[in-house]
């Protein structure tokens, strides 16, 4: 698949209940199989989808997902049922149960889809601790920085005092 597929597929990525899942009309439309095929296969094979597989959106999660994302399909928002969700390893358990070269193909896509975004969260939280290392150095090198430069004005200021004060003792015209 093409680099443009993946990024399809990662845009139907959402993050539920803190897990990266995909839900279940996505993945039909993925399989080119109708809703109700994919669920009616899974609740025939409910023992291959254990609770950190795949789970049931609660109504509340639901009415958060549909008011938070705009590109959900319209038949979809007001259905009575909520979808299901399947984490990485429950749409993996998918290409078992939806026996077809289709469901092959899309899972082998939708499995890089997954590696790719943990790559991308790798590579963003290296790069987070990588700021906060530069900013923790920096901050060191500008309190320096700031301690001389008081340092330099604390002097200067002492010796503008002594230049102004007035002398005492024998006065001459001479400097």
């Amino acid at each position: 698949m093409q680099m443009s597929e993946l990024q399809i597929i990662q845009s139907k990525i959402f993050h539920i209940n803190g897990q990266r899942v995909m839900l279940d009309f996505d993945l039909a439309a993925l399989y080119e199989v109708e809703n109700r095929v994919l669920k009616q296969a899974v609740r025939r094979n409910l023992k291959r989808f254990p609770e950190d597989f795949m789970f049931q959106l609660s109504k509340k999660a639901w009415k958060e997902l549909i008011t938070i994302c705009d590109k959900l399909p319209e038949g979809i928002k007001f259905s009575p049922a909520t979808p299901y969700a399947f984490t990485e390893q429950g749409v993996a358990m998918l290409s078992s149960v939806l026996n077809s070269d289709k469901a092959i193909e899309v899972n082998i896509t939708i499995m890089r889809a997954f590696v790719m975004l943990r790559q991308h969260l790798t590579d963003y939280s290296n790069l987070k601790e990588q700021v906060a290392r530069l900013e923790k150095e920096m901050n060191v090198k500008f309190k320096d920085i700031h301690q001389a430069l008081n340092y330099l004005l604390q002097k200067d200021k002492a010796q503008i005092k002594y230049e102004n004060r007035e002398r005492i003792g024998f006065k001459t015209n001479k400097k």
